[in-house]
């Protein structure tokens, strides 16, 4: 009978990803093996030369099966690194974006112009899987002192998902967790608020791969006909929830980053900042 040692699974198994178009076949690999075998995606290089057991074989088969039908590996292994932290996903909730860490990056930005003594309130709107908020209050600035992060989602899945990785994170006393429409039940104002809201198109959902359109939770994607929808609809509700002189910061399509900062053109102050790769990715706005 012939052996299957790790190494020879992982040359397999990427192959077989290659030829299925999968973007990152190796790593993929490597994340799914790793999972069948319950050690550590580094522990397989200490492991090339061992034979996983029938059980793991079995597992791992089937996590390759199911994703080269296009099933995400952060589905099929039930989590998600963002922003170097550890997030658990299901179907419920989007799969954290390496983009979207460019808005945690700025808003921790933000809260460091806040002194010593100032206890900043934030809003962080269309939560998901709570990335942004438990992100931002691992990394909250040492300057400023902590204060409560309200998260909101429309969905109650999304929520506890929300929840169960503020606990595993250990930050589940510095956010509190809401179910609302953007900001419709919400009574307080806010200093910052961030959020990153669907703002796919029809169009450009008709066109999206298989791996996010067949997989990913249509609510957290689709915004409408123009992509700009929601943002609109959460712009009208914002001025009453944020402070004078309080900042919202809103990730976005390069494709409508001018029209949703033309939502703030009355606005103090407006930017569109572009990520590593050269795209508009974030607007900034501050409030009169």
């Amino acid at each position: 009978m012939e052996t299957w040692t790790v190494k020879q699974l992982l040359e397999w198994t990427t192959d077989f990803f290659k030829k299925k178009g999968i973007e990152m076949p190796r790593l993929d690999a490597e994340i799914l093996l790793s999972a069948a075998m319950k050690i550590k995606r580094i522990e397989l290089y200490t492991h090339f030369e061992t034979e996983p057991t029938e059980t793991q074989r079995s597992i791992f088969r089937e996590f390759v099966k199911r994703h080269g039908m296009g099933e995400p590996v952060a589905y099929l292994v039930g989590f998600k690194e963002f922003y170097s932290i550890p997030f658990k996903v299901d179907p419920n909730v989007l799969i954290p974006r390496p983009e979207t860490e460019l808005l945690v990056l700025e808003t921790l930005d933000i809260l460091k112009t806040f002194s010593e003594r100032s206890f900043p309130i934030v809003c962080d709107v269309g939560t998901g899987s709570g990335a942004i908020a438990i992100a931002l209050a691992k990394n909250w600035p040492k300057s400023v002192k902590q204060t409560i992060i309200v998260a909101i989602d429309i969905s109650l899945e999304a929520l506890k998902i929300a929840e169960s990785n503020a606990v595993l994170n250990g930050v589940d006393n510095q956010i509190e967790f809401r179910c609302s429409d953007l900001l419709a039940d919400v009574i307080e104002t806010f200093d910052v608020i961030v959020c990153n809201l669907p703002y796919i198109s029809q169009s450009e959902y008709e066109i999206l791969p298989d791996h996010i359109k067949n997989f990913e939770p249509q609510q957290a994607l689709l915004a409408g006909s123009q992509g700009t929808e929601i943002i609109e609809r959460f712009s009208a509700q914002l001025s009453p929830k944020l402070k004078s002189g309080g900042h919202v910061l809103l990730e976005c399509s390069p494709m409508i980053a001018q029209s949703v900062a033309a939502f703030f053109a009355d606005w103090n102050f407006v930017k569109i900042i572009k990520d590593n790769a050269g795209c508009q990715r974030v607007v900034l706005a501050t409030k009169k």
